[in-house]
């Protein structure tokens, strides 16, 4: 089997409230060395005017290495993840980063907040418990978003909002969108 992510915990908080999930928005400062000569590729602290990054877990937005070596995190965990090439830019390379490199990365977690796409929020939005959102649903939740944030939205623009949603999400075109329809989803909601 390839090789997997190897993770090593730098530094772990006394204290943690929470610890990181699939579907979890993470706030990062990172370093990323290449292991054959330990040069570093990418900084927060340096080239992202010094701005940690935002991360959502599990949806395949970095490599795939990150998906798999920062879960279960808690906030002010430091680790460093050692991640081989068929789980980082493989044979193809990336920039500076050439074919076939084991990366290390040093990730420092600032901050954890739900996804758009947390079990929370599909919970938030399955008003009968059913464990799949109706397009009823899904409407009456993207209405009290719109007024939380002080948009007025008329009716037929929802209903479009809604078709649009369940033309992208409702895979199997049952006129639901069950919970893995929406967990693993890319798209916004």
């Amino acid at each position: 089997p390839p090789a997997d992510v190897k993770v090593e915990v730098l530094h772990k908080p006394f204290l943690c409230h929470r610890r990181t999930k699939w579907g979890d928005m993470m706030l990062v400062h990172y370093e990323g060395y290449l292991e054959r000569d330990g040069s570093m590729f990418h900084s927060t602290h340096k080239h992202n005017n010094g701005q940690p990054m935002w991360f959502t877990l599990g949806i395949r937005e970095a490599i795939k290495g990150w998906d798999r070596g920062l879960k279960d995190m808690c906030v002010g965990e430091k680790r460093k993840l050692t991640i081989p090439p068929a789980l980082a830019y493989g044979k193809e390379g990336k920039g500076k980063i050439p074919p076939e490199s084991t990366l290390v990365f040093n990730i420092d977690l600032l901050e954890i907040r739900n996804g758009p796409r947390s079990h929370e929020s599909f919970q938030e939005m399955d008003l009968n418990d059913d464990w799949k959102l109706s397009k009823q649903e899904v409407k009456i939740y993207l209405k009290k978003e719109f007024e939380k944030h002080g948009a007025v939205v008329n009716d037929t623009q929802h209903d479009a909002l809604v078709e649009d949603i369940f033309d992208k999400e409702d895979e199997d075109s049952d006129g639901f969108i069950s919970a893995r329809e929406f967990t693993y989803k890319h798209d916004e909601l």
